[in-house]
């Protein structure tokens, strides 16, 4: 037998939870932002990082606000990140140039925003197979259920929790981390 095997079989008896190790790291992802460019997540090594898929055409729209919000008061600490998804009702139709206009236009976005990818399903993007498996991530299984749900990353890029559409980004189960 496989000596990893017996020895997780030995863990298993004591009855304490063992934490799986992330299988992959959140730094080694590849995404683009909006504009095209490669974003880096090792850059924000040391700040915590808030994932939010956006759409603009959504009742949690409005969110954008609370988002920018957060942003400008923790952007010592805290990166926000808005990754555009036309997967829940198409409600974010728009080109990356409509998306971006519309961002900044109507709330002001001065945040970071993606290319606009898949969330859930066969062509889900890495990045949300990672904030949602927890083979990937090392913590928890999620599934993402609509627009505006929200993934807090710790400093070390270690996921923290996550958030449904219906909790706020200024809600004190967010911010109190963030203290």
């Amino acid at each position: 037998m496989n000596p990893f095997i017996v020895f997780i079989k030995t863990l298993s008896k004591t009855n304490k939870p063992i934490k799986m190790s992330a299988s992959k790291s959140l730094y080694d992802i590849k995404i683009d932002s909006l504009q095209g460019a490669s974003i880096d997540f090792s850059s924000f090594k040391g700040k915590k990082i808030l994932f939010v898929n956006v759409a603009s055409k959504c009742g949690f729209t409005p969110q954008y606000k609370d988002l920018q919000k957060l942003y400008n008061q923790y952007q010592d600490s805290l990166v926000v990140i808005g990754v555009p998804c036309n997967q829940f009702g198409k409600q974010e139709p728009g080109t990356s140039n409509e998306i971006e206009e519309f961002c900044q236009v109507n709330y002001g976005v001065s945040f970071l925003i993606t290319e606009k990818v898949d969330v859930k399903g066969s062509e889900q993007h890495p990045l949300y197979r990672w904030l949602t498996s927890k083979t990937e991530n090392g913590r928890k299984n999620s599934s993402v259920k609509w627009n505006f749900q929200k993934y807090l990353v710790d400093e070390h890029g270690e996921l923290i929790d996550y958030y449904y559409s219906i909790t706020s980004p200024t809600s004190s189960k967010i911010k109190k981390h963030l203290q």
